[in-house]
């Protein structure tokens, strides 16, 4: 009997990459400072300058896209992690 190989798929994501991560969340004077801070825990040289912030159209909630430079699956799984645990953060996306 032939051996049959098990099919594997591709990477979805080819490491390493910047990575876009959305996170939302009601609008608060330290959220996006928070944010940073979360995702330097994982990435320390993350910079807040690959942040780009949106307003809801009533103000009520925030939207940050953190460009993050992410070498491995289990450092952004990490990073998912880590933010979603936050309280302040409502989707991590």
């Amino acid at each position: 009997m032939a051996d049959i190989e098990p099919h594997t798929a591709p990477p979805l994501i080819d490491f390493p990459c910047d990575f876009p991560i959305k996170i939302m969340g009601e609008t608060q004077e330290k959220f996006s400072q928070t944010i940073i801070v979360l995702i330097q825990t994982i990435v320390p040289s993350f910079n807040a300058a690959r942040i780009e912030m949106r307003a809801s159209s009533a103000g009520k909630y925030i939207s940050l896209t953190c460009t993050v430079h992410v070498v491995s699956k289990e450092q952004l799984d990490s990073i998912y992690r880590l933010l979603s645990s936050n309280s302040m953060v409502k989707f991590a996306l």
